[in-house]
């Protein structure tokens, strides 16, 4: 529409409304009088026609007004774009530039601008591609040279007679300068504080074993280390127990902190006791949380997951990520069973209240998590509770054991699915969940919200996706298994429980499989416990008969370790690529054969088990396969962990298994 034509619908609307008034009032005038008809066609005549030479005169003027104002804004226009306070490029889309602005060409004299005014070029382009873009606005922010800008434009398709159907638009793009605004945010953050927690490990162990003399030395010495790293980095640091310290940095100092990967880890574990016990610590940092006290409580979370991952190792908490920093040396077995005895009366206590008892363990449940369920169902009905454990998984794994214990009455009702469980579950009931701490790693994850009385019994080392709400939580990763730990439940109660054999036997099996035959993982109170279940009356041939392999089970594992990939001179790849709903069983005792070869100080087994694809982790110590396969979404301990991943092929994995491996080499490095 041309810019002096104009709709005069709005203008003339009421006078239109006055037209039909006077014709009314003369067509009534009419009726009474009819003499006055004549009159009133003249009278109505002569006002319809002035009406319209005065709308006519009024468009006139108008139209006069819009094109004066039209041009004043253009020359308005031209004058805010050639003398623009900030620097301004018209560019097209195809990268030709149409004009800078004097300040452009001021600003970026000393500076090749071309490859910034690509990105931008891309950007826009990728606009162009939504319909509904109507602006360019380029949030993040661009560092050219010293100077942060941001980009900000608007585009316009190229009119082109000759080519009408064009595609190409250009765009007037200013750069703003946010150089100081960028300063003052970065300095605010940087002055952000951070709380952060360090507690001594192995404090009590320490104390135990170390001499009078060693204890004071020992003890100046600790304090003095965390003190001074503490002040390297412009910290505040406060002992609130004997054991345990409180400090604050600025985020600025963090960032150094993670450069330097918790160099304190290492200094502290060169103090050690006459008969050579390491002392260790944990830390975590935390700047979750608008108040001090906010952060405060978040650190203390995260020192319960530094504490239960095994110790000796730092967590840094930000924007809602983890950041982990040593972890690499084993657990340190607390000589102590004070905590056992605890546990077990709480337990207790938790169970004569409840409706009834549901246990449960993690999915491919294995034979850890059946002994232990086993276990803690001997303690509910010694209580005289209604007891089910909830068990979905089938598979060669637990073939021989289920087939047994359905075979004796008082467990034939025991094994209930997830439908049952959910039908069961009442606010009433105590979960108990065993040989896992993840949420999304139970059996039946929906449980977890039917109840507020949950309670965890777990030997692996803390992931982030533990089980919160937990009101008791027996969680120890020295152990070598759940089944050690229920046995000590059982065996430090206070009140006489006495196992049947076939629980004695689940409970055996679970710490034998889990130490590989008291190999790995196997401390003092492993074998305290594995005596205790011993004296109860184990028929150690009948657990081995349990796990025996039939021929073709060895004669797949014979093929995965032939097969199998050195890498970095003593790490063994192998690839289980048949389909078998056994697959992680398979994997896992390929992986424990691979480490039999000499030279081979870890292992890695990749299956595919249905949709997932599965990965076995075992190390003779050297290696932590947990640190590898967390970064997998897996878990586990330093010598035996385990991951499954969705949405991968087996090649893929493998290579993301590699990258990973490579990874902890350069972090160890």
């Amino acid at each position: 529409m041309p810019k002096n034509k104009i709709n005069l619908d709005n203008l003339i609307s009421r006078t239109k409304i006055y037209l039909i008034i006077i014709a009314l009032i003369l067509l009534v005038l009419c009726i009474i009088k009819p003499i006055a008809i004549i009159p009133s066609i003249i009278i109505f005549a002569l006002i319809v026609l002035y009406t319209i030479w005065t709308n006519q005169k009024r468009k006139a003027e108008i139209s006069e007004h819009l094109n004066e104002l039209t041009l004043n804004i253009d020359k308005a226009a031209q004058s805010t774009i050639i003398n623009s306070p900030f620097p301004l490029v018209v560019i097209e889309t195809n990268g030709n530039i149409i004009w800078k602005s004097s300040k452009f060409i001021k600003e970026f004299a000393n500076i090749d601008i071309g490859n910034y005014l690509n990105d931008i070029i891309k950007e826009l382009k990728i606009k162009l591609e939504k319909p509904e873009e109507k602006s360019l606005s380029v949030s993040e922010r661009i560092k050219i040279g010293e100077k942060t800008y941001k980009i900000v434009g608007q585009y316009t398709k190229i009119k082109d007679r000759e080519h009408k159907n064009s595609k190409e638009y250009m765009a007037t793009i200013y750069f703003l300068d946010e150089t100081n605004y960028v300063e003052l945010i970065n300095k605010y953050n940087n002055s952000r504080i951070c709380i952060g927690i360090i507690d001594v490990d192995n404090y009590e162990e320490l104390m135990q074993r170390a001499t009078e003399e060693e204890k004071l030395n020992l003890t100046s010495k600790i304090e003095k280390n965390i003190y001074n790293w503490i002040n390297k980095y412009n910290g505040v640091g406060i002992k609130s127990e004997r054991d345990t310290y409180i400090c604050v940095f600025e985020q600025e100092d963090v960032e150094k902190i993670k450069e330097d990967k918790f160099e304190i880890l290492d200094e502290i574990k060169e103090l050690k006791t006459q008969d050579k016990l390491q002392s260790t610590l944990s830390i975590a940092i935390s700047e979750e949380g608008e108040t001090n006290l906010e952060k405060y409580k978040s650190a203390k979370a995260v020192i319960d997951i530094a504490l239960g991952r095994g110790g000796d190792q730092a967590i840094i908490k930000q924007g809602g990520k983890y950041y982990f920093f040593g972890g690499r040396t084993q657990e340190v077995e607390k000589r102590t069973k004070v905590k056992a005895r605890i546990v077990a009366e709480a337990l207790q206590e938790l169970m004569k209240p409840a409706e009834n008892v549901i246990i449960m363990g993690h999915t491919n449940c294995d034979i850890d998590a059946m002994g232990s369920s086993m276990g803690i169902y001997r303690i509910a009905k010694f209580l005289n509770k209604d007891v089910f454990i909830v068990n979905e998984t089938n598979g060669t794994s637990l073939d021989n054991f289920i087939n047994d214990l359905k075979e004796i009455d008082e467990y034939k009702d025991i094994l209930i699915d997830k439908n049952l469980a959910l039908n069961k579950i009442t606010q009433d009931t105590l979960l108990i969940v065993v040989d896992t701490d993840k949420r999304n790693y139970v059996e039946v994850p929906e449980l977890l919200e039917k109840t507020d009385k949950i309670v965890v019994i777990d030997h692996h080392r803390r992931g982030t996706d533990y089980i919160e709400n937990a009101i008791l939580t027996f969680h120890e990763v020295y152990a070598s298994s759940a089944c050690e730990l229920v046995t000590e439940l059982i065996e430090y109660s206070e009140n006489d429980i006495k196992l049947t054999t076939f629980e004695v036997e689940a409970l055996y099996a679970g710490i034998m499989v889990d130490t590989k035959n008291f190999t790995f993982k196997t401390g003092v109170r492993t074998f305290e416990a594995a005596a205790y279940l011993r004296k109860c009356g184990v028929d150690i041939i009948k657990v081995k008969k349990w796990f025996q392999s039939d021929l073709e089970t060895y004669n797949k594992i014979s093929e995965i370790v032939a097969k199998s990939e050195i890498i970095n001179n003593n790490i063994a790849i192998s690839i289980y690529d048949k389909e078998d709903s056994d697959a992680n069983i398979t994997c896992a005792k390929a992986a424990d054969e691979l480490l039999t070869i000499s030279n081979i100080t870890a292992s890695f087994v990749i299956g595919k088990m249905g949709n997932q694809i599965c990965i076995s982790g075992r190390s003779i110590g050297d290696i932590n396969v947990q640190l590898i396969l967390e970064k997998l979404g897996g878990g586990g301990h330093i010598t035996v962990a385990g991951a499954q991943i969705e949405g991968m092929t087996v090649e893929e994995v493998k290579q993301e298994l590699i990258n990973r491996i490579n990874e902890y080499f350069t972090e160890v490095s």
